[in-house]
């Protein structure tokens, strides 16, 4: 494993044009607004959902595809050849990846609405071959990368479950107009499993293991116990495929308790990492991360509620609301908030120069108005399903919706910020040279 110190050393020369990583961090801004707006649209229906087309699997897939894992995407393009030093193989790849995958998201979000065949498999073929290309890409990175043995661990696993999670989706999507699958219940609870757990928590597990020392200044986290965590995680989640597919609840309930035990052990060694870490003041985005461990403990307890009380009642919405509005999208935007101004002031400088302090290239009261209302949405949306009080929900879902649009003008500010001071460095080296 690399210190933080040893991450950052070439890191601008390793950078991507800024329009590749930021296209996708502005598309995953503008979904969250959509997913958001998509769920206050059908808000008295949100704590009685067990699934079927409509305004909430709507935004429940903006969510997933148009914000998590758009987010996913431009952060690892940009993430993986500087943590392990080996480049992409081309660049036209991770445009391409992004114009099939934006417009097919946009178009499957859509087409879940009503279950429109024709979207479904429009939009359904676009963002499958995108992930293909991303899923190519990032295979070749790890193929290439040597001495890092807990990232490569953790990419290749978040790989499977995204080969896996892709077809029981296009599976499960044009279900929605045939009917062809005679029970797909099991299927749909390996979809939610592999897609929250498998995909974007392999990654979320793998990409902390050097992003949160490289926030703190701290050290990285022991290799051997981060081998432990992992070897848990994929336990509990093959466990919980096995037993999703099998119809055994007592397996899913296993699952959730040694799911539970990886989560601790991260937890812990991510805590160490902050407690031993130089930088003490982390600021607003780490209140986010902080907070989505402990919403992704509880929504592993969740999930073994769900076990034992069976696909009914209101403990399956708030699994799925605290797992992806909870755990998953508050954990992203306190990454976000670091990586965006990261990028902008280490684009904003001219090889040879001192890029600029995050602070001048980013402001804070947009931050402040986002985690008001990102954390407002949490509790009242949680409070609504628990009470079934549609008026609660709406209530968050707006809240979600005035955060969304203060993290969009965040990311907006940070890129005006960034292109004026790029073409100041731009006008001083001209000067230089003259």
């Amino acid at each position: 494993m690399k210190f933080p110190g040893m991450i950052l050393m070439g890191a601008q020369s390793r950078l991507l044009p800024p329009s590749v990583p930021f296209r996708f961090f502005a598309a995953a801004v503008a979904f969250q607004g959509v997913a958001w707006g998509l769920v206050a649209l059908d808000a008295g229906q949100v704590p009685h959902f067990l699934g079927g087309p409509g305004f909430i699997l709507a935004g429940i897939h903006a969510l997933t595809l148009g914000v998590l894992a758009m987010t996913a995407i431009g952060a690892s393009f940009q993430i993986l050849p500087v943590v392990t030093g080996q480049s992409l193989a081309a660049l036209w790849p991770c445009r391409l990846t992004f114009w099939l995958y934006a417009p097919g998201t946009a178009l499957l979000v859509f087409g879940f609405i009503d279950a429109d065949p024709a979207l479904l498999a429009i939009g359904g073929t676009l963002a499958a071959a995108g992930l293909g290309v991303f899923a190519v890409l990032m295979a070749d990175v790890l193929r290439r990368t040597r001495g890092m043995r807990t990232l490569v661990l953790h990419g290749w696993a978040a790989l499977v479950a995204l080969a896996i999670l892709t077809g029981l989706g296009l599976t499960l999507a044009f279900n929605l107009e045939g009917g062809f699958l005679a029970d797909p219940v099991g299927l749909s609870i390996v979809h939610i499993v592999v897609a929250i757990y498998g995909f974007m928590g392999m990654l979320a597990f793998g990409y902390s293991q050097f992003m949160v020392p490289m926030f703190a200044l701290g050290p990285s986290p022991d290799d051997r116990q981060v081998t432990v965590t992992f070897a848990l995680a994929a336990g509990a989640i093959g466990l919980a495929v096995v037993a999703a597919l099998a119809g055994a609840p007592l397996g899913l309930a296993v699952a959730s308790a040694v799911g539970l035990a990886a989560v601790v052990l991260h937890v812990r060694a991510m805590g160490a990492v902050l407690a031993q870490g130089m930088r003490k003041r982390l600021g607003l985005s780490f209140v986010l991360v902080r907070a989505s461990w402990g919403l992704l403990a509880a929504s592993v307890i969740l999930g073994g509620a769900v076990a034992v009380d069976g696909v009914s009642g209101r403990v399956v919405p708030l699994f799925g609301f605290v797992a992806l509005f909870g755990w998953l999208l508050t954990f992203l935007m306190g990454i976000l908030q670091r990586i965006v101004p990261f990028l902008a002031a280490m684009n904003a400088a001219k090889a040879g120069q001192t890029p600029p302090a995050l602070s001048d290239v980013s402001v804070e009261r947009p931050l402040k108005i986002h985690a008001a209302g990102h954390f407002g949405a949490l509790a009242f949306i949680a409070a609504g399903i628990v009470t079934d009080a549609g008026a609660l929900v709406l209530a968050g879902a707006l809240a979600g919706l005035i955060g969304a649009a203060a993290f969009l003008w965040f990311v907006a500010d940070t890129l005006r910020r960034m292109r004026g001071y790029a073409g100041k460095a731009a006008a001083t080296v001209k000067e230089r040279d003259g």
